[in-house]
């Protein structure tokens, strides 16, 4: 009985702290690698370069920087010809155009 109850214990441990380490792991490995996407940045706009110090997960914050300021672009100058575009289609249509 004190055996089965040692050996669920432990299972249970490890069903936490498996999926823990991993997680843990992959995203140690994630932040990596975009620090070294930094790498094909000039030397003088290396954030280490810049404040002095090495920013470990730099690479991560300039990636979602790049991502953001992507869809924000996008979101402006591609909507607001999607916009044009669509009002431009809706003024052709006779009932609609009225209104």
């Amino acid at each position: 009985m004190r055996g089965q109850l040692i050996k669920r214990y432990f299972i249970t441990g490890l069903l936490i702290w498996v999926p823990l380490a991993i997680t843990a792991w992959v995203l140690l490995l994630i932040a990596a690698s975009a620090d070294q996407i930094l790498l094909l940045l000039p030397d003088s706009l290396q954030p280490g370069r810049v404040l002095g110090w090495n920013v470990p997960g730099a690479g991560v914050i300039v990636t979602l920087m790049v991502v953001f300021l992507t869809g924000l672009l996008a979101a402006n100058f591609i909507g607001q010809r999607l916009l044009g575009w669509w009002e431009k289609l809706l003024a052709r249509i006779p009932v609609v155009s009225s209104i």
